[in-house]
């Protein structure tokens, strides 16, 4: 593609060079630069790309995008100055990958909680009533049935645009995205052209990165400002922030709610560890999944199919084949009656909401154990809170590794026990390896007893020190049932 056609949609302060240079690909990696590149210096959290200008020019590079000229130019190469490079690296994506998220319907869901259960819902819900779809999540990318590995919440603009492209060529009419904060903040969905954008909550997290609830809450918000006119906005406004991200949007505005009047409305009717009762919009529905929360998801997965044309008796139909997503509120019943789940629950509003779920339901004649850790080099603000709800929900809990990553596993431990409160301390069992932990409470358990494992629901590996390690919880659990006979 020519250089000229890139920058259609690029506003520049400053182009040294011809652009009629033809572009063989395009990278933010220095080191996958190769002859007749486009290099855009991208100023990360933890790198410059600027310090790596040289380097790609070395490899073939025969563009630099960049914020700042460095100070030496080279004849043969083209230098474009923009203010923002994260920003101009989506554009170019889109452009150099033909746009293609102008050529199917792409509907994004933010918020804290709730992402990865309604992406996945609605690929598998268009699935089935006979639509080729998409799917970028945390978990997996799905084009059409063709699965690949997830790196991140929300790709790369590169990856996140080639994905796209893919898609199109396979025929895919719909494509549902989870949109994280970071991939907002970092200008990852730039160029991007969304039919609809859902927002489910806004709670405790990343906090880390963004410093202030206020930041996090203006970032996401910022998703719902861009939408453009012809798309949907649907929030839930059970959630106060629901309303406040819809302030500036052109997009058509729509609302779900199970407690608040809104467009869309549910009421649980029944709740059991086998699934839901609820009725929709004044249609009674039984669902395979669990729990408050999952009404949540379920209803905006019915009001989003819905404003995307499908007939919703149709739509309450498929909502009832619907199977849980893996690793959240993963239930299981051994052969003695222990009922084992599996949560991804990682943050304290996802965490109580799981416990409160599971003591609505059960019949406190049993005992309940929760296994949880914290992840290392995240929000720290979280552990003594997670420690404390769950302490303080369950009868008996066991602190563990969670992905500790760079930092002492001890270290988090001790920041989560400082959460705990005195009465509960009688609770609380520090294992500090994770299989261990879940051997404990595993061997523990008697007839009609509840373990919940959370904090890592679908991984399917442990980080400690850069190196991740192959660690299933799910996986854990059955083995260790079959150990003890239970």
């Amino acid at each position: 593609m020519i250089l000229k056609t890139l920058l259609k949609d690029i506003t520049t302060e400053a182009i040294i060079g011809s652009i009629e240079l033809e572009i063989t690909s395009l990278c933010f990696d220095s080191r996958k630069a190769s002859q007749g590149s486009l290099f855009v210096a991208v100023r990360g959290t933890a790198v410059d790309g600027h310090t790596f200008i040289e380097k790609a020019i070395a490899l073939g590079a025969v563009v630099i995008v960049c914020e700042e000229l460095p100070n030496t130019l080279h004849k043969e190469v083209t230098y474009v100055q923009v203010t923002n490079s994260g920003k101009a690296l989506a554009l170019l994506a889109s452009a150099y990958y033909g746009k293609p998220s102008q050529q199917l319907k792409l509907v994004g869901v933010t918020g804290t909680n709730g992402k990865t259960t309604i992406a996945t819902l609605l690929y598998e819900l268009f699935r089935e009533a006979g639509y080729k779809a998409g799917l970028l999540s945390t978990v997996a990318v799905y084009i059409d049935d063709e699965r690949h590995e997830a790196t991140h919440t929300t790709p790369d603009p590169l990856e996140l645009n080639a994905h796209l492209a893919a898609m199109v060529q396979k025929g895919v009419t719909h494509c549902f995205m989870e949109v994280s904060s970071h991939g907002i903040d970092q200008h990852r969905c730039e160029g991007l052209h969304f039919m609809g954008g859902i927002f489910t909550n806004l709670t405790h997290d990343h906090l880390d990165y963004h410093k202030t609830f206020t930041a996090y809450r203006d970032v996401k918000k910022r998703f719902f400002d861009n939408l453009p006119r012809e798309a949907f906005a649907l929030v839930n406004v059970d959630d106060k922030n629901g309303s406040f991200m819809l302030q500036n949007t052109r997009a058509t505005k729509k609302t779900y709610a199970l407690k608040t009047l809104a467009d869309f409305k549910a009421r649980i009717i029944e709740s059991r560890f086998d699934g839901l009762l609820l009725k929709i919009n004044k249609q009674e529905v039984w669902t395979q999944l669990i729990g408050r929360f999952n009404a949540y998801n379920l209803l905006a997965v019915y009001a989003t199919a819905t404003l995307l044309g499908l007939d919703s008796l149709d739509v309450l139909r498929l909502i009832s084949k619907i199977k849980p997503v893996t690793g959240r509120f993963q239930v299981a019943v051994s052969s003695s009656g222990v009922v084992t789940i599996v949560d991804y629950a990682h943050t304290p509003d996802a965490l109580q909401n799981v416990l409160e779920t599971i003591n609505d339901i059960r019949s406190h004649k049993e005992t309940l154990t929760t296994v949880i850790g914290c992840g290392g080099n995240r929000d720290k603000s979280k552990r003594p809170e997670m420690a404390d709800i769950a302490t303080t929900l369950s009868d008996a809990v066991i602190f563990t590794s969670d992905n500790p990553r760079d930092e002492d596993p001890k270290t988090i431990l001790r920041e989560m026990e400082a959460g705990v409160q005195p009465q509960n301390f009688h609770r609380v069992q520090t294992i500090t390896d994770r299989r261990q932990a879940i051997q404990s409470a595993v061997k523990n358990a008697e007839k009609g007893d509840i373990i919940l494992v959370a904090g890592k629901g679908h991984e399917t590996y442990q980080e400690v020190k850069g190196v991740r390690s192959p660690f299933d919880d799910l996986k854990v659990i059955q083995e260790f049932l079959l150990l003890y006979g239970k």
